[in-house]
């Protein structure tokens, strides 16, 4: 490994470090919509879907939230020498089970490695937008009025009285 592939392994891994953050945000969205559903009772099924929609979402969100730290370790690895060569990378993942034996033969370039990270860091970035909006779209239907019921919106809500609530406890 060559000076420069080590810095572009290190920048590799600082890159999906900083995916924690939108990782602890995919998961308390996901926890979050757990808790909605499980807490309250809502009219319709548009708040129901869309909470339950960032949940399922947070099935791949952790998978791929894993497979980033993961990822960041290896190339943190080989950054630092650890790992002395991608051979000896894949050798180690085909003996994991994590790759297979004829594909360990084939070593890939770290240039194409670094892109397969920055794919799966963009696909994770994607599914917890989506999440963010899911909610968004929830929270709306919840605080803002139905065009049939002109007379409902946050304002005209007596929180005091569980009729004329948005949603219910259960």
């Amino acid at each position: 490994m060559t000076d420069e592939d080590r810095a572009l392994g290190a920048a590799t891994a600082a890159w999906l470090d900083a995916a924690a953050v939108p990782a602890a945000w995919g998961l308390a969205l996901a926890a979050l919509a757990v808790a909605v559903l499980l807490a309250f009772e809502f009219p319709g099924t548009a708040v129901p879907a869309a909470l339950a929609a960032v949940a399922a979402l947070g099935l791949p969100e952790r998978y791929l939230a894993l497979r980033l730290r993961f990822d960041a370790g290896l190339f943190r690895a080989l950054a630092d020498g650890r790992i002395a060569s991608l051979s000896g990378l894949d050798g180690a993942l085909a003996g994991l089970g994590l790759r297979s034996d004829t594909a360990a033969t084939d070593v890939r370039p770290l240039p194409d490695r670094v892109q397969g990270a920055l794919r799966l860091l963009r696909v994770h970035r994607n599914i917890v937008l989506l999440q963010a909006v899911l909610v968004a779209v929830a929270l709306g239907a919840v605080l803002l009025p139905a065009d049939d019921a002109p007379d409902a919106g946050p304002a005209s809500f007596d929180m005091t009285s569980r009729e004329n609530a948005p949603w219910t406890p259960t």
